[in-house]
């Protein structure tokens, strides 16, 4: 549960549990979709953000023959959907943001007002908690047997931040270095596990009651239910 993971928090998502749900792919699909949409190209090679989205819809065993239906179609599609992020502060204070991909604004607009509401929160106007997020690059790159100089490797090719971590080693970097540096780390031989632009914490709030952590998983749990919600960032 470590507040400074973020690839704990992506964990907290649950996909397994989206996937039983059968709105898993809806959401891969979505979010392929958006990625053609905002990249403004079907051709991964020409547009960082869909290749991303590709390699994220691969990592949850999405079958090959599902996202070429979906790079087919997509660009038809893509046109009915609209990124919307929504921001508040769930329980305890504690800061959400929520990214949404939906074809009916209002009704989503209104569903995340009574989740917010239904789990001790509230919805928040623009910047009410954004002002503590900043977008960054974040890759999760498997550790090799010398994780030590690995991230010597990985500052020198200009990396912000990092973290050895369980799972592999945390990258943080610019985004508009996104591309360049994710290129150079597999280059370099780095596997990539994991990589995509997130909304970091600028300053977190340290929760270690039990009972109030599973409200705030609760809480993060009903948003990323909704067939409408792509990711939720929090800084807890």
């Amino acid at each position: 549960m470590s507040g400074h993971s973020h690839f704990a928090t992506i964990k907290r998502q649950k996909m397994s549990k989206d996937a039983k749900k059968g709105n898993l792919f809806g959401k891969l699909s979505k979010m392929i979709s958006i990625a053609i949409k905002s990249g403004g190209s079907a051709n991964p090679d020409m547009n960082f953000k869909l290749r991303v989205a590709i390699d994220k819809a691969k990592q949850e065993n999405m079958p090959k023959e599902n996202i070429d239906r979906i790079l087919k179609n997509a660009e038809n599609k893509a046109d009915s959907l609209e990124e919307i992020t929504y921001e508040g502060f769930g329980p305890f204070g504690v800061a959400f943001v929520v990214e949404t991909a939906t074809d009916n604004k209002n009704r989503t607009a209104q569903d995340m007002k009574n989740i917010f509401e239904k789990n001790g929160g509230a919805l928040g106007g623009p910047n009410s908690v954004l002002y503590n997020f900043e977008n960054k690059g974040f890759i999760l790159v498997a550790k090799n047997d010398d994780p030590d100089s690995q991230t010597l490797s990985l500052i020198d090719l200009g990396v912000e931040d990092f973290e050895i971590v369980e799972d592999g080693i945390e990258v943080y970097l610019p985004v508009d270095k996104f591309k360049a540096i994710s290129d150079e780390i597999t280059k370099k031989g780095f596997e990539i596990k994991r990589q995509e632009i997130i909304f970091k914490p600028k300053n977190y709030m340290e929760i270690n009651d039990p009972e109030k952590i599973a409200k705030l998983e609760k809480a993060i749990e009903a948003f990323e239910e909704h067939d409408d919600v792509q990711r939720v960032f929090t800084n807890f």
